[in-house]
């Protein structure tokens, strides 16, 4: 329980006034005999102000980050509306060269009102997937999702995303989902990554949906002459394609802002988020960096680098406190 400064005096005096011996004054009143002694002295050096409350923070925090920094932080912030937090953060430390943790780019920018709510709708799936890829073409995800063009009709756009870096490594929009559809965009994805030249122990598995181009005779034709393996999805499971369902959704949160009245407006929209995607945007899963640095083994580089801005970082904010506490 605490007590304020007049109620600590108030025991005080009645521990001097009392006609037993302290310890049995303290024992009655619930008082710790060391407690008493101690707001006794602070008492008796200080007054009544003595026994008013004292906070338990320390005056300076040695690694609080310099005012000079937040300020820049939120300019960065108001020339980077698009990014969330976790983004500014990483891509702050990896252009200013100066650490920023996640946590503390929310707080900073949270006090001047700069968060906001999220335009889209997270998909919950489980923790982790089974069997997990642990390099890159060990297995592609694909899929179909459509648009609609005023005046044209439905438009179909198929992907292939590399399941290890979520790489998005060929597309392809379609007036139909046919079987010749999926086989196009994965012979530009077999050029694209080039595992239609190189010699491979095995080419990359193909992860589908149950959808009727995905199990036509067709496309297993075509995919035993390729010598890939095509594993489908559980129906109405669609966490099995988790990655490419949530870059479906991550797409077209941004490409369908706008309405499109002809196909190539839409297709060129298309190409310039996937450029975005591959190459900008940091992916939290990836350790926030993005799917290109991932495919193309540029990442485990990054983060050493970013751990050692870190540290540099600290020994700054450390060396600061000291010459402001000399």
């Amino acid at each position: 329980m605490r007590y304020s400064a007049s109620e600590k005096l108030e025991i005080i005096r009645t521990v001097e006034a009392s006609h037993l011996l302290t310890r049995q004054t303290l024992d009655m009143l619930c008082i710790p005999r060391t407690t008493f002694y101690r707001w006794y002295d602070c008492y008796v050096e200080n007054g009544l102000d003595g026994l008013a409350d004292r906070t338990s923070k320390p005056q300076s925090i040695w690694n609080r980050i310099p005012q000079g920094r937040r300020d820049d932080l939120i300019v960065f912030a108001l020339e980077h509306e698009v990014l969330s937090p976790r983004e500014l953060a990483a891509k702050y430390t990896d252009e200013k060269r100066y650490f920023l943790p996640e946590s503390s780019a929310y707080r900073i920018l949270k006090e001047v009102d700069l968060i906001t709510a999220p335009s889209h709708v997270v998909i919950e799936a489980a923790n982790e997937f089974h069997d997990k890829t642990t390099a890159i073409n060990q297995m592609w995800q694909t899929d179909f999702t459509y648009f609609k063009v005023i005046g044209w009709g439905w438009y179909y756009l198929s992907t292939i995303l590399d399941d290890y870096s979520r790489y998005i490594i060929s597309w392809k929009l379609c007036a139909t989902m046919r079987a010749n559809d999926v086989t196009d965009t994965l012979e530009m994805a077999l050029q694209a990554s080039g595992c239609n030249k190189a010699v491979v122990r095995h080419k990359p598995r193909l992860l589908s949906d149950n959808g009727s181009c995905y199990i036509s005779g067709e496309l297993a034709d075509w995919l035993k002459d390729q010598r890939m393996d095509h594993v489908r999805g559980a129906p109405f499971h669609p966490q099995t394609q988790v990655k490419i369902e949530r870059w479906l959704q991550t797409m077209k949160n941004k490409v369908l802002l706008e309405n499109y009245y002809l196909p190539g407006d839409l297709e060129q929209q298309i190409g310039i988020f996937v450029d975005y995607y591959n190459n900008q945007r940091y992916h939290e899963s990836l350790n926030n960096v993005t799917p290109a640095d991932v495919y193309f083994s540029r990442d485990k580089a990054i983060l050493k680098q970013r751990e050692k801005i870190k540290a540099n970082t600290i020994k700054q904010r450390r060396l600061q406190h000291q010459k402001q506490a000399a």
